[in-house]
């Protein structure tokens, strides 16, 4: 079968998939939860690789706690993982008032409106990360730039693209184009920066920082970027709720003395303060992710 071929069918299966999700999303959200979490038993059992990966990476951040325990938190995040996928429908089709219902706010989520300087949202990767972009242009008025991972697939691509930016808000600088000047500009313009500072993207603009005692590859651009553009740093975790209760994001104190003068000691804290948030919601980070696939040199991959 030809290269085209392949593309075509591809994208018809990918029109499937938002066509069905685009359709779930008309049901009520403990419908959704239920069919969510019944997603995620099945990707448990054929999680392959996937799997694998959430298992390794809690016997590395949870050496101490029993195989069995930290086999109930992989089970309980791929059922998260199940309604995450889901409830995409949601927050790319659904109405911006049925959303203002179903998230809710804690703290300061219009500090950055507030703010006349520049402001980062720190935001790491719990599962209902999604929400916390729809949060900050559904609860408050200053334009959003993100940095987004291109989808391999243009269907799902142009429709995540469309789904995050509906609310004609903010705007997307991809992952894998030169993002780093047209951001800057956007934030001298006086947007605020969602950044998304827990993923494994290598050592280039980073370096080795301790994520639950394990070396781990951190870009260290959110402490950079946030002295040299004399940005005030709010952190942001959003959270699914049981049910059909919808989802909860917390716009935490802003943290009026970061980055300082040392960027390695900062990053640290931006560690700590993911490992804190993950002890108190264990199952719904993402696990899925292999967060230390980056090795020191001479050093095993940890996931073989």
């Amino acid at each position: 079968m030809s290269g085209r071929s392949n593309n075509a069918l591809a994208n018809a299966g990918a029109r499937t998939v938002l066509a069905l999700v685009w359709a779930i999303h008309w049901l009520p959200m403990g419908v959704q939860d239920a069919l969510g979490r019944g997603l995620g038993r099945l990707l448990w059992w054929i999680g392959g690789s996937r799997k694998r990966t959430a298992l390794r990476n809690l016997e590395l951040c949870f050496p101490e706690r029993p195989a069995a325990e930290r086999e109930a938190i992989a089970r309980e995040h791929f059922g998260w993982l199940g309604r995450s996928i889901l409830e995409r429908g949601m927050l790319w089709y659904a109405s911006p008032e049925r959303l203002r219902r179903l998230i809710h706010i804690d703290g300061e989520v219009d500090f950055g409106e507030r703010h006349p300087g520049a402001v980062m949202w720190v935001v790491p990767h719990f599962l209902a990360l999604e929400v916390a972009g729809a949060a900050s242009q559904l609860f408050q008025k200053r334009w959003v730039v993100s940095i987004y991972a291109e989808q391999s697939n243009p269907v799902f691509d142009r429709a995540m693209r469309a789904g995050r930016l509906r609310y004609g808000q903010g705007e997307l600088f991809s992952r894998h184009g030169e993002r780093a000047l047209p951001l800057v500009r956007a934030v001298k313009r006086g947007a605020g920066f969602m950044n998304l500072p827990d993923m494994d993207f290598g050592l280039k603009d980073g370096a080795f920082v301790p994520f639950f005692g394990v070396p781990a590859a951190t870009l260290l651009a959110p402490a950079r970027m946030a002295r040299n553009l004399q940005m005030t740093v709010q952190p942001v975790v959003a959270e699914m709720l049981p049910g059909g209760q919808g989802w909860r994001v917390r716009f935490l104190p802003p943290w009026t003395d970061f980055p300082g003068d040392d960027d390695l000691a900062a990053t640290r804290r931006i560690n700590a303060w993911i490992e804190q948030e993950i002890l108190r919601n264990p199952a719904q980070y993402l696990w899925v992710h292999r967060r230390f696939k980056t090795r020191p040199p001479g050093e095993p991959s940890l996931y073989r």
